[in-house]
């Protein structure tokens, strides 16, 4: 029998609903048990760090830095999940007179990213109290919110897909198999990762949903848009690099800015447009001009 591929879409966003509710976790009760980061591990692994072949530090100071990285990594994520959150409340409105399914799937999927949120601030309280004093987290998340927010919103599901694949590659390929991480950092990722899991599903679902409704300039403005995304993103990178990079000095004496910034370029930029799935979904919506003009963007970044 064949099949709708409205009823596909459907059976989709019941999995996720399924999932969801097989892998929710309490934050106190799973994840942190009363339990405090372990400082004599790293935090960040080698994989994302890119911290493993510096020779110029000792062991000690590259756990440091990659502790120092990890932090970031957990604000990033509570940075993100501020917009993530209202965007996917928001498109949930297509579906609140049509497919339940689909509505419960998105209800529940803000749900979770506001837990993140807070998942996230506990992770930056657990990092100061054992880390020198002196760290600075700098983009503010509801101004960075807001500026994202008021872009398309082909543009801004398709920077929150993009986010949401690259935590899994993240998660399978660095986090999972390293064995010399802080258990109570590597937990938080791994239910974090377990959740995501779903929310990329539904990100590509509403991504896709939202380009069969524009026009060809809707779909060119978007281009534009999230061109303009990634660059407020890369700017925020070099803010932050910049302060790590001076709080490690303060504590070290040595100066490896460059290091961070090649490493948050390589996180949050890099990792997820090489994403095989990304860009299959990304260019089954654009033009070969559209896909040049993105390239062209991401050029200096890739090269630095």
């Amino acid at each position: 029998m064949q099949v709708n591929p409205q009823h596909l879409d459907t059976r989709r966003y019941a999995r996720c609903i399924e999932v969801s509710k097989r892998v929710r976790f309490d934050i106190e009760r799973d994840v942190i048990r009363g339990r405090k980061l372990d400082f004599s591990q790293k935090f960040l692994p080698d994989g994302l760090s890119k911290l493993g072949a510096l020779k110029l530090l000792s062991v000690g100071e590259r756990r440091f830095a990659s502790q120092i990285q990890g932090r970031t990594y957990a604000n990033m994520f509570g940075l993100v999940e501020r917009f993530i959150a209202p965007k996917v409340l928001e498109v949930s409105r297509q579906h609140w007179l049509g497919d339940q399914t689909a509505f419960e799937a998105l209800v529940r999927f803000t749900d979770e990213e506001l837990k993140h949120q807070e998942m996230f601030r506990r992770m930056e309280r657990l990092a100061a109290e054992g880390m020198p004093a002196g760290y600075t987290f700098v983009p503010q998340p509801n101004d960075v919110a807001a500026a994202v927010l008021s872009k398309s919103t082909w543009a801004v599901l398709a920077l929150i897909c993009h986010i949401e694949l690259f935590v899994l590659g993240h998660y399978r390929e660095a986090i999972e198999p390293d064995a010399a991480l802080s258990p109570l950092w590597k937990d938080v990722f791994t239910y974090h990762a377990r959740e995501e899991s779903q929310h990329a599903i539904l990100d590509e679902l509403e991504w896709m949903r939202e380009n069969g409704n524009l026009t060809a300039a809707q779909r060119d403005q978007g281009v534009d848009d999230l061109i303009a995304l990634v660059g407020a993103v890369d700017g925020i990178l070099q803010m932050q690099a910049n302060a790590d990079a001076a709080y490690f000095r303060a504590s070290t004496g040595k100066e490896i800015e460059a290091t961070f910034l090649s490493a948050y370029r390589w996180q949050y930029i890099v990792s997820g447009v090489q994403d095989k799935r990304f860009n299959e979904i990304l260019g089954g919506m654009i033009t070969p001009a559209q896909g040049e003009r993105i390239g062209a963007a991401l050029k200096p970044i890739l090269e630095a």
